[in-house]
């Protein structure tokens, strides 16, 4: 697998995905986002991230649409592709990156990453994660969850909404456990 970072924003190129195998195919023509794409050896785009600054805070990078191609999912690719990004904007001087999701698998792949759930959510019912993961400083009494809290209290966030029969599976599969580990999919 080949990961390349095509541009930052606000110049970042225009991206062309099949809307059959893509989530989101249409924001990635745009061409006030950077985006980084993984690609097959032989050169066929498997997953895309668009992502651009914060309006108000310049050291803050928005990953705004992370997709996979839907007979690619499940094998890694996102996590490897965001990993590769977040490491490229900290280089480039961003303290921060922040991303809103919208389901179980995202929020999980984001963990993989090392992001962590912030609490907040956007107006249109998406988590936020950001990495640096929130740091809890381990006082019971400060309020603070720690970090397995922190990742189950996102996930029964997910658990409160109507939510497909696989999604279901994967949110009963993590109930009451770890996040999963940063790094590599096993």
């Amino acid at each position: 697998m080949e990961y390349d970072l095509l541009g930052w924003p606000p110049d970042g190129p225009k991206l062309r995905l099949d809307h059959e195998r893509f989530s989101y195919a249409g924001k990635f023509v745009m061409t006030n986002t950077g985006k980084a794409v993984s690609r097959t050896d032989d050169g066929e785009i498997v997953a895309a991230v668009a992502f651009n600054e914060d309006r108000t805070d310049e050291t803050t990078l928005w990953l705004r649409y992370v997709t996979v191609a839907r007979d690619r999912r499940g094998e890694g690719i996102g996590p490897e592709l965001l990993r590769r990004v977040r490491d490229r904007a900290l280089e480039r001087g961003y303290d921060r990156l922040r991303i809103a999701v919208n389901n179980p698998f995202a929020y999980e792949a984001l963990y993989r990453t090392d992001f962590g759930y912030t609490g907040e959510t956007t107006g249109i019912a998406e988590l936020v994660l950001e990495h640096p993961a929130p740091v809890d400083d381990g006082d019971d009494r400060s309020g603070e969850l720690d970090v397995r809290e922190r990742y189950q209290s996102g996930l029964e966030e997910f658990r409160e909404r109507d939510l497909s029969d696989e999604e279901e599976e994967f949110l009963e599969s993590r109930e009451g456990s770890d996040p999963p580990e940063f790094g590599p999919r096993d």
